[in-house]
């Protein structure tokens, strides 16, 4: 008999949690045909001594909505062992949208995803109107990797309501035409619908994303569709506080759960300096949730941001700098010369929702600056140059960015820090390791290395969990809550992606790398994987070494198939 690969000599990791063991294993046509000791020929052979053989790991929470039009290899989630990702989450996606609402779909991810708009408009192929279309189109187009998508509800509710789904909620008729519609979309693939609550997103013109203006009366409908369809799951991105939950909150998770009858993951929990006991509370609010199918998202690594101040993220869910966004330059730089901007700034640092005025500029630095008279800045915190300057700091912030035309990078870990926290959340089993955000703030943050960074610092370095646990929680469970079938496991049977690494050099780096590499010229930020050594995606290696084989064996995965 002959096999199409045969991986040979390697260590098994199953995906199930179960202890690892050598064997050899063989694929015929994209599937596993065989795990064992085997002899027969093979078209292909790849030598895994040394090596651990794992199923590829599954990024369920990404933003590649737009990437994939011109970045086939979906970068840089493929080079960490990432075989299958997920998209379409947090309500903001690109599908269902007539050809006359292109721009708003576009500025939901620019003002959400915090993409570009020239690289939107140059990259993205528009070559779709209904979300069954984006989905043929993505398989025509062809990938790397496989990919899943959520149906966003934001582009749902505008097909149907026009720009009114930013400014109310549905009518009954409304509803009932967007349930339609998602019907149609879970009938095409979808793995479920994804929206978002939260304040800090604002879509179109500074205007709130569609799915926040969702009531709770079309909610229950949509809901519904998953009820009766019996698939799928539900993402929402839960308000603008991080790792806490309100009794508006609360209701919100509690009607999805009841009306759709399905899995939810509806939260995302995030160690914070200034409440440290903020997840384990919210953990034990939401206990009796938990017990029902919701599941919490959590981070491996901390939340390192960068960012100048012409696309202010980290300050999106403060009111007084809405009037920041989408503006050139010279318009922004005069509203920061604002007394009165600076004031209302300076009030809404007292009322802390992440940072404060008293602990935000000793976190933050001066990364990168244009400027040669300002080079001696660089690496310093904020509040170190504003006493060097003998002024206040959140002046000083301000200050440097104007007088570096708006260049000078600024970088802080946001969440997680105290690393000596993490392992309490991603260890723990009512969680589900997550959140890189994949293809979204690309110039601000890449948390799209969490399954290298878990291998290599979590398990290796510090022995917070073991290997085969560790790999579990990056492949089946992920795979077994979205419902993604035939995937997360090296079985006989199951699809061949796999992830071949050395347990001694996994890892990722913890600092992005810049690179120019967008549709025309755009930034974005990077970060290496390190150890990985293959890569094989539905049968085909994709990464060799950490080189691009030139398959391009992804599919478009479909919820209810095999």
């Amino acid at each position: 008999m002959s096999y199409d690969v045969l991986i040979k000599n390697g260590t098994v990791v199953d995906g199930t949690g179960s202890p690892r063991y050598r064997a050899d294993v063989a694929i015929t046509d994209g599937r596993i045909s065989e795990i064992g000791k085997v002899g027969a020929r093979a078209a292909q052979v790849v030598d895994a001594t040394d090596l651990i053989v794992a199923p590829g790991i599954i990024d369920h929470h990404t933003h590649y909505d737009a990437q994939i039009c011109w970045d086939p290899l979906i970068t840089c989630s493929s080079w960490h062992g990432v075989t299958s990702v997920i998209m379409g989450n947090c309500g903001v996606g690109l599908a269902p949208c007539r050809p006359d609402a292109r721009d708003i779909a576009a500025w939901d991810l620019v003002n959400v995803e915090g993409i570009p708009f020239d690289v939107l408009s140059e990259g993205v192929t528009w070559d779709w109107v209904s979300f069954p279309d984006y989905l043929d189109a993505a398989q025509t187009r062809g990938s790397g990797i496989n990919l899943g998508f959520m149906a966003a509800l934001s582009p749902f509710r505008h097909y149907v309501m026009g720009e009114q789904s930013m400014d109310r909620a549905a009518t009954a008729d409304e509803s009932r035409s967007i349930a339609a519609l998602l019907r149609e979309a879970m009938n095409a693939g979808a793995f479920g619908f994804s929206m978002t609550n939260g304040p800090q997103h604002v879509g179109y013109e500074g205007r709130p994303l569609a799915s926040r203006l969702a009531s709770r009366d079309e909610l229950k409908v949509y809901s519904n569709v998953l009820r009766e369809l019996r698939r799928g799951a539900i993402q929402l991105a839960l308000s603008d506080t991080p790792s806490k939950v309100s009794d508006s909150d609360y209701a919100l998770l509690e009607l999805l759960l009841t009306e759709s009858g399905r899995p939810l993951n509806g939260l995302a929990l995030l160690q914070r300096d200034d409440d440290p006991e903020a997840c384990a509370k919210t953990l034990r609010q939401t206990a009796p949730l938990l017990e029902r199918g919701l599941v919490a998202q959590v981070s491996a690594r901390p939340l390192v941001i960068q960012f100048n101040l012409r696309s202010p993220f980290l300050f999106a869910n403060l009111p007084g700098w809405r009037p920041a966004f989408n503006q050139p330059a010279e318009t922004q730089k005069r509203l920061y010369l604002e007394p009165a901007f600076r004031q209302e700034f300076r009030d809404e640092l007292k009322r802390p929702r992440l940072f404060s005025d008293a602990t935000l500029w000793d976190r933050l630095k001066i990364k990168d600056v244009g400027s040669p008279a300002l080079r001696s800045f660089q690496w310093k915190t904020v509040a170190d140059v504003a006493q060097q300057r003998g002024k206040d700091p959140l002046d000083t912030f301000l200050d440097l960015a104007i007088e570096d035309e708006l260049d000078t990078q600024f970088t802080m870990e946001v969440f997680n820090a105290n690393e000596d926290r993490i392992p309490e959340l991603i260890t723990d089993p009512r969680t589900m390791i997550g959140l890189s955000d994949g293809g979204a703030h690309v110039d601000t943050l890449c948390d799209a290395g969490y399954g290298t960074y878990l291998l290599g610092t979590w398990v290796r370095e510090k022995g917070a969990m073991t290997l085969e646990y560790a790999v579990k929680r990056l492949t089946s469970e992920p795979a077994d809550f979205y419902g993604i079938a035939g995937r997360g496991r090296v079985a006989t049977g199951m699809a061949a992606d796999i992830m071949i690494f050395d347990a001694d050099t996994v890892g990722s780096d913890k600092l992005p790398e810049v690179r120019n590499d967008l549709p025309g010229g755009g930034q974005r930020l990077v970060v290496q994987a390190h150890g990985v050594k293959y890569t094989l995606v539905n049968g085909q290696l994709l990464y060799d070494e950490g080189c691009h084989t030139g398959a391009m064996p992804g599919r478009v995965l479909r919820s209810g198939a095999g």
